[in-house]
């Protein structure tokens, strides 16, 4: 019985100070995070405030209040992210990142934070002859650079597949006429079409694929996943995420 204390009492001053150390790496650390702002509503730039704003943004930043640290956000392009966490330029990377197994191979994710898909945008003019996935073969095909739509479209049979750096560009060049779709996250598409309410183009039904997002870190810094990670199933128990889900998505679905 005597044993049976002192192990009891050792494991649990071993988990106090466990749980010191991480919390005094917490108080002391400004989290560096990179996003690219122009993937409304997960990040983008308010038009009125000219300040970051959105779905993403406001996750890290509770994650961040959570678990004690602080944020120090800057913005770059999409496919620049990955490689500024890898060379330590930036410690994490959120702005709606698939979670894949080729990006596994060269990055830690958090948890899954929210489940999404791709879909597909057309112009008005073409809903005769797009309806669905199958009759994108031999399109004229946008993509944002990076993202696992232009990945998907670059697999499309025969289609002429042309990136751009942002979301928004997508959407002008289709409405010009320069492509006759834009597959996306369905979410994108879907904020885009309830905010802007263009008359050209639509967005179809459904989802033609199943994938999750997460926060991107580098794999060698295994006390920054614990961090969020924690306090992600912290805001998910409090009901912060819920929150924040709410504002972005409730009426945008």
């Amino acid at each position: 019985m005597h044993n049976t204390l002192k192990q009891t009492l050792l494991a649990s001053a071993l988990t106090v100070l466990a749980f010191s150390s991480t919390q005094s790496f917490a108080d002391d650390l400004v989290v560096r995070v990179g996003t690219e702002p122009s993937f409304a509503p997960f990040e983008f730039m308010d038009e009125k405030t000219k300040t970051l704003t959105g779905f993403d943004i406001d996750l890290i930043n509770a994650i961040a209040e959570a678990s004690g640290f602080k944020t120090e956000i800057s913005t770059m392009p999409f496919d620049g992210l990955i490689p500024a966490i890898l060379t330590d330029s930036l410690d994490v990377g959120i702005s709606a990142f698939t979670i894949t197994d080729e990006r596994r191979k060269r990055v830690a994710f958090s948890a899954p934070y929210i489940d999404a898909g791709l879909g597909i945008v057309i112009r008005s003019a073409l809903k005769n002859e797009i309806k669905g996935a199958n009759d994108l073969q031999g399109r004229k095909l946008c993509g944002q650079i990076g993202t696992s739509g232009a990945l998907y479209s670059e697999k499309v049979k025969d289609a002429q597949v042309t990136q751009f750096n942002s979301a928004s560009e997508t959407y002008l060049e289709l409405r010009k006429g320069g492509c006759d779709a834009i597959v996306n996250d369905r979410p994108v598409h879907a904020y885009y079409m309830a905010t802007a309410k263009p008359d050209d183009v639509i967005l179809l039904d459904g989802y033609i694929s199943a994938e999750s997002y997460g926060i991107v870190m580098n794999k060698n810094n295994t006390e920054l996943q614990e961090l969020v990670n924690r306090g992600f199933d912290k805001i998910k128990a409090d009901g912060t995420y819920q929150q924040i889900y709410n504002k972005w998505f409730k009426d945008n679905k």
